[in-house]
Order: structure tokens, then sequence, then C-alpha cells
């Protein structure tokens, strides 16, 4: 039986059903995921033909960069989604699954640009 995994925003008014297998969560602290959701961004990936949508009329798209989008809930205002132009996955927060995700951890990125008021000492690979 494939895995299936539901979530939604804080409001419910965007609710999802990724289908297969996660990769594990990359933690990025790029200086656009720590704007947008005040700390650094914990997401995982599923391929496009593995998510459903379900209120998908209600998902923002704001371009923050020349390769990517970032999909955010227009009522709530809950981060959710983050595209790279002509990929075949979309990222989804980790923290919008419901319980149990049985999501874990995988690595950092560019932890160069990590706000200067948190350590990372969780002993995952960590990328520049």
């Amino acid at each position: 039986m494939r895995e299936t995994h539901t979530g939604a925003c804080l409001c419910g008014s965007v609710r999802f059903t990724a289908r297969g297998s996660l990769r594990g969560v990359v933690y990025c602290h790029c200086s656009q995921c720590r704007r947008q959701t005040g700390h650094y961004y914990a997401a995982t990936n599923v391929s496009n033909e593995n998510l459903e949508v379900t209120g998908d009329e209600n998902v923002s798209w704001y371009r923050a960069s020349d390769f990517a989008q970032r999909g955010f809930c227009r009522t709530c205002g809950s981060a959710l989604f983050w595209k790279r132009d002509d990929a075949d996955y979309v990222s989804i927060m980790a923290g919008s699954f419901d319980a149990p995700s049985g999501l874990r951890g995988e690595k950092h990125i560019f932890v160069a640009d990590k706000g200067d008021y948190y350590e990372i000492a969780d002993g995952l690979p960590q990328r520049s």
C-alpha cells in the first residue's frame, strides 16, 4: 500500500494529500526563508503528480526570485509550498503535515545566511 500524508494550513482553507514516500526534511536558513517565516524553512518534497490540493483557489503564489515561487494561504497567511520553475516536485512545509508525519531531518542548507540568534547543533549535515 502506498503511503499517504495529509496536511493543511492554519485555518483549513487549504488541505493537501501527498502520496508516496517523502524526502527527509531540509532546513533552509537563507534570508528569504527566514523573512517569510520568521525563522527558517523546514520542508520535504513530493512529486507534482503525487500532490493533490483542496482549496487551491486559496493559495497565493509569490515570486520571491527569478527561478521559484512560494505558495501560502491567502486567508491565514500560512507558508505551505515552495516551487522551482519547471521542477517536477513541490516542497511542502513540514509543519503543515498532520501528525504523525513520520518525517525526519536530513540536512541544513544556506547555513552561512542563518540568523545570529540560534545555533545548529543537531548533528545533521550542513551546506553553506
